[in-house]
């Protein structure tokens, strides 16, 4: 009959308990009652087959056996730790955090890096919180105002669009606008007051539709619902596949930038860096 398997939690508890040489603190850093730990010990000595430790009113003193052992085994346990812990980082998941502004530019470029790298998966977590902590993720796309080590993806920089149907034959002036549905990435209006104001427009606006986020006024003026104001790298490809045309040729800077935040690199998983250089790559 072969014997019985080493029990590591055991092994564990033998380590921690011979660097406290007290059980109350063993118990402390292990997260379970100092009766337990002695039930781990002893379980430990019974398989060695000899003490480990010698019992004294002012605590523990390490047995010759025990301190002969205890190199050894602290060395193999953390060896098989660190190869338990090397082997679920290569396979880990990378948890990306992202506005859902950014998605009509994030989307496109994870699909390409899922066809590049196959072996590279991200966890993709939407969100309308533009706060600057990581939280849980190993990244996040972060809209505002670029905090510091975070690395610059792109300005935010407006111009109007609007689908191609609704466009009149002749050429589109600024005062034409007039005539349709604004369409508002924010429920102030900023966006557009902040376009209108540079081109010095005359106008009032007559008719408006106010949205939570640039991507579904974005949506809307798609279905032709009116025109809107878009971030000219988040509408490039709607751009390209004349899903919605920019008529106009200024365009106007927020002072927002996308910026990307990311782990430490002794936290992250192997595949972050990767990650991290194909969003960082222009176009």
């Amino acid at each position: 009959m072969s014997r019985r398997s080493l029990p590591l939690n055991a092994v564990h508890a033998f380590i921690v308990t011979a660097r406290h040489l007290n059980l109350t603190r063993a118990a402390g850093e292990l997260c379970i009652t100092q009766g337990a730990v002695s039930r781990k010990i002893a379980s430990l000595e019974s398989w060695l087959g000899f003490a480990l430790f010698d019992r004294h009113a002012r605590g523990l003193t390490l047995t010759a056996q025990g301190a002969s052992l205890l190199p050894a085994m602290k060395t193999n346990f953390e060896q098989m730790v660190f190869a338990a812990e090397q082997a679920s980082k290569s396979h880990a998941v990378i948890r990306l955090k992202a506005p859902t502004c950014a998605m009509r530019w994030l989307v496109p470029r994870l699909v390409a890096l899922e066809q590049a790298q196959p072996d590279l998966h991200v966890s993709l977590t939407t969100t309308v919180d533009h706060s600057t902590q990581l939280e849980n993720y190993d990244a996040a796309i972060l809209y505002g105002s670029a905090p510091a080590g975070s690395w610059r993806l792109f300005d935010e920089e407006l111009t109007p669009a609007i689908a191609a149907s609704l466009l009149p034959a002749a050429v589109l002036r600024v005062e034409d606008l007039a005539r349709y549905t604004f369409l508002h990435p924010t429920a102030d209006g900023r966006d557009w007051r902040l376009w209108l104001n540079q081109q010095q427009a005359g106008f009032s606006i007559r008719r408006s539709q106010h949205f939570d986020t640039m991507d579904l006024a974005i949506s809307a003026a798609i279905q032709g619902f009116g025109v809107t104001v878009a971030d000219v790298t988040l509408i490039e490809t709607d751009l390209a596949m004349r899903r919605l045309i920019a008529p106009f040729s200024e365009t106007v800077k927020t002072g927002a930038v996308y910026s990307l935040i990311q782990r430490p690199a002794e936290d992250a998983p192997p595949q972050l860096a990767a990650l991290v250089a194909w969003l960082r790559q222009p176009g």
